[in-house]
């Protein structure tokens, strides 16, 4: 298994910031905060299987069809090639811990379909 995330490692993205606070060679834990009025892409993954718990604010997942309401202590699992994405709609920050386990463990394995910050792909122009 390839885990290509160092613990301790973290990122400043426009939504908020993620740090890697543990791992092993088929997993990694991430605390992942993301600001009040902000969201993650509209995504999916190839390679990995998430599983994220709410520890403070509230929010709302997006898996496949389902919008989920979230807020501390619940749990939503997100299986491998579900569509999916959070977002923040309150006025707190909102943290949660994400376990990813996959083959390899990385950022590459982010297939961005809906972006709010211009990094998913273009639509091809229609014929």
């Amino acid at each position: 298994m390839a885990n290509r995330y160092a613990v301790g490692e973290r990122d400043t993205r426009p939504w908020g910031t993620w740090e890697v606070v543990a791992g092993g060679d088929d997993y990694v834990v991430k605390r992942i905060i993301v600001s009040p009025g902000a969201r993650l892409s509209l995504q999916r993954h190839q390679f990995r299987e998430e599983h994220w718990i709410v520890v403070a604010g509230e929010g709302v997942v997006t898996r496949d069809d389902e919008r989920i309401p979230v807020s501390r202590g619940v749990a939503v699992h997100l299986p491998l090639h579900c569509v999916h994405r959070v977002e923040n709609g309150g006025a707190v920050d909102l943290v949660f811990i994400e376990v990813q386990r996959g083959d390899p463990l990385d950022e590459d394995d982010i297939e961005r379909l809906e972006d709010d910050y211009g990094r998913a792909p273009e639509a091809p122009p229609s014929a």
